[in-house]
């Protein structure tokens, strides 16, 4: 008799941490950058969100390989001290659907990102509706991809100074071939909440695809105009989004 309520108060202690655990307050916010970019776009809604009482880390993940860029995002994932959002822009949403599983995240926030079901890619997304850019090149070697920087103002950051998007063509980030074909698994939305930002004047994907994937998935929907780099056009409507999914992923 002693042995079972033991066994139940052990249970109990144990069900109450969990609870306490999921009803924690979401402070952590961990952002995983697309392909053809790199984390310093997201520097300004970076310093909204800490104003407003949040701890903000970037992942630079290599994109070398999908697989590459989940053990980037769990080693900073596995850093947080408590509950955190992943938020992930681009092909950092094909990233953020599979590190999503880690324990640590309370929910996923999609910012004008490819957002992939059970055995899609982002080449298979991307042309079952074509965007309107279509300037991305090769690499003398075949293995990666980027955009031409002569187009990229106008693809990638068409609402962003001249200045800003000259630098960001110069900086951006390479991706593998292989990042792009790589098949996911069971996505981490099926299991966890989602919010997702559409970009209504992107060029990088089309917003009707993204407008599909974010309704499939269920995600709680805000729709904002500007480019696909609306993260950096519009960082402090895109910090209200996340700041809002903090909250909720909190209850």
């Amino acid at each position: 008799m002693q042995r079972s309520i033991s066994t139940i108060a052990v249970a109990f202690v144990a069900s109450l941490a969990a609870f306490a655990a999921h009803a924690a307050d979401v402070k952590n916010i961990v952002v995983v950058h697309g392909a053809l970019a790199d984390g310093s776009g997201w520097k300004k809604a970076t310093e909204i969100l800490e104003k407003r009482g949040f701890n903000v880390t970037i992942v630079q993940q290599p994109i070398t390989s999908l697989a590459d860029d989940i053990a980037a995002t769990n080693r900073v994932l596995d850093m947080q001290d408590g509950p955190t959002l992943l938020v992930g822009h681009s092909y950092g949403g094909v990233v953020i659907t599979e590190a999503g599983h880690n324990n640590k995240v309370a929910g996923l926030v999609y910012v004008a990102a490819f957002q992939p079901d059970k055995g899609e890619s982002l080449l298979s997304l991307a042309s079952s509706k074509p965007s309107s850019g279509m300037n991305i090149r090769e690499t003398l070697d075949g293995q990666y991809l980027y955009l031409d920087p002569a187009a990229f103002a106008k693809d990638f950051a068409a609402d962003l100074p001249q200045d800003e998007t000259a630098f960001m063509a110069k900086a951006q980030v390479f991706a593998s071939k292989q990042s792009f074909s790589a098949k996911i698994g069971d996505p981490a939305w099926k299991a966890k909440s989602s919010w997702a930002i559409v970009a209504t004047q992107d060029r990088s994907i089309n917003p009707e695809l993204e407008r599909d994937m974010a309704k499939r998935a269920g995600s709680a929907i805000t729709e904002i105009t500007a480019s696909h780099a609306v993260f950096a056009s519009q960082p402090e409507k895109v910090a209200d989004v996340i700041e809002a999914a903090a909250r909720q992923s909190s209850k």
